[in-house]
């Protein structure tokens, strides 16, 4: 049977509710788009009645050679967009002259991963980005598991839709919280072409960047990367590593002497911006005056976002999370969802980070090491990278876990260059055919790309290419 019969009985069978659209043109940017952009919607779930949508952007280079690859951003609930524009994986990237303005500019990003990739960049789970669902009370309570089954059909679909890129090599990546859900979408697609399950895909392995992967030990970490950096003391790092015995998320609280401990720590460090710790911890003073201190996910709040720009901006000392108003404005701009094809009335308001979603979504997942365990036995291609300045997810948290699967240590620890300059320190783990690339991005935050994105693409750009780093 042909791939293009072959596509047609799938079709056939799956009877996908999908839709596409080919877009030329975006406000904001000026003249013809220089790339491929295609956003669509494709049904899931019960009776798909779950429209997941979705931004394809064709390679740069060779699109029929090059790897397709699946984003997933993290959260729960960041949309595609925001790993498109802010963390430069995508060929756009929005000015920041000033980014409170209501018409926000676009300009071309020149190190877009989509230069070597063909890239799908997802909204999931359902409620992110433009997503939505068309009967919401079938969905009360959203969950890792029911996210990760979603996304696996969601990408059976959109290929059996898309069938020239069957053949092309298949890598699913993400960053942050997709460090969660991603291990169980490949343990998925890996089941099924184990199974026979059509399509089959041409998996190779798959990308992590920054991943939450067991929140609890993530935290735990917190405390060794603390004192690595010097935000903590030697005396008191060796005072709570003793009394705490290792463990300072769930802490007897009967433990006296590592409660005190630990609430030394948090006073170390409870001005420290924890997604890059070189940046300043972010601040609001309202007119009122009232200050307090803000979470950058308050950006996907409308009241805040208002009341921000009712003050004049010479008492906003810079923030990096001010850049994220321009996809606020951006995205709700009703010329927007019409050049994007959105579905009118599907959402109420676009966030690039839904973090409402939090109250319903349910982390049935507590750790994704089994997969990775799992996985190991497989033979895929596995790079996962870290920004080296992320308290958030610290790097010495994410060696942990890598160190546990018990892999054959295959070169040690070493700098790797960009214009001969170090751009970070690599490792590399086997089991057989198996493959793990391990390395930090020297001054970058959560997430690496968005600070270092030169690094980055050069990084990505090797590893799809089989170099050394």
């Amino acid at each position: 049977m042909t791939m293009l019969v072959q596509a047609l009985v799938l079709v056939l069978l799956f009877h996908i509710v999908s839709s596409r659209s080919n877009i030329t043109t975006l406000p904001g940017f000026p003249g013809d788009l220089p790339f491929k952009l295609e956003t669509g919607y494709i049904g899931v779930g019960n009776l798909d009645d779950v429209q997941l949508f979705y931004y394809f952007i064709e390679s740069e280079g060779t699109p029929e050679d090059d790897p397709l690859v699946l984003w997933l951003t993290g959260g729960p609930g960041c949309s595609g967009f925001s790993a498109i524009v802010y963390e430069n994986i995508g060929p756009l990237s929005f000015d920041y002259a000033d980014p409170f303005d209501n018409k926000p500019q676009l300009k071309l990003n020149p190190y877009s991963w989509t230069k070597v990739a063909n890239i799908i960049f997802i909204d999931a789970p359902v409620g992110t980005g433009f997503s939505y669902a068309k009967s919401w009370e079938r969905y009360p309570i959203l969950n890792d598991t029911l996210s990760a089954a979603q996304t696996y059909q969601f990408l059976r679909k959109w290929l059996v839709d898309h069938p020239r890129f069957l053949s092309n090599p298949l890598y699913i990546a993400g960053d942050s919280y997709a460090g969660i859900v991603l291990p169980i979408i490949v343990q998925e697609v890996s089941d099924g072409n184990r199974d026979g399950v059509e399509p089959v895909m041409n998996l190779q392995g798959y990308v992590l960047g920054n991943p939450v992967t067991d929140e609890e030990r993530d935290q735990n970490s917190q405390v060794l990367f603390a004192y690595l950096k010097a935000l903590i003391s030697h005396e008191l790092y060796q005072s709570i590593k003793s009394n705490c015995r290792g463990e300072y998320v769930n802490v007897d609280p009967n433990n006296a002497l590592c409660v005190y401990d630990l609430e030394l720590v948090n006073e170390c460090i409870q001005g420290i911006n924890l997604p890059h710790i070189l940046e300043p911890e972010c601040t609001i003073k309202s007119p009122k005056p009232i200050g307090r201190e803000w979470d950058p996910r308050d950006f996907s709040n409308k009241e805040l976002v208002h009341s921000l720009l009712q003050f004049p901006q010479v008492s906003r000392p810079w923030c990096r999370a001010y850049n994220y108003f321009s996809s606020f404005t951006w995205a709700n701009d009703k010329t927007v969802q019409s050049a994007l094809h959105v579905e009118k009335g599907s959402i109420k308001e676009w966030v690039r980070c839904n973090w409402s979603l939090s109250d319903s979504y349910v982390k049935d997942v507590s750790s994704s090491v089994g997969y990775h365990q799992n996985l190991a036995r497989k033979g895929y291609r596995v790079l996962i990278y870290s920004g080296d300045h992320d308290m958030a997810i610290p790097y010495v948290g994410t060696i942990a876990w890598i160190e546990s699967l018990n892999l054959t240590l295959d070169s040690q620890w070493k700098p790797w260059f960009v214009n001969a300059q170090v751009a970070g320190y690599k490792t590399k783990y086997t089991l057989g055919k198996y493959e793990l690339t391990y390395t930090t991005i020297k001054g970058a935050g959560h997430t690496a790309p968005e600070y270092k994105p030169k690094e980055c693409f050069v990084m990505i750009s090797r590893w799809f290419a089989y170099y050394p780093l």
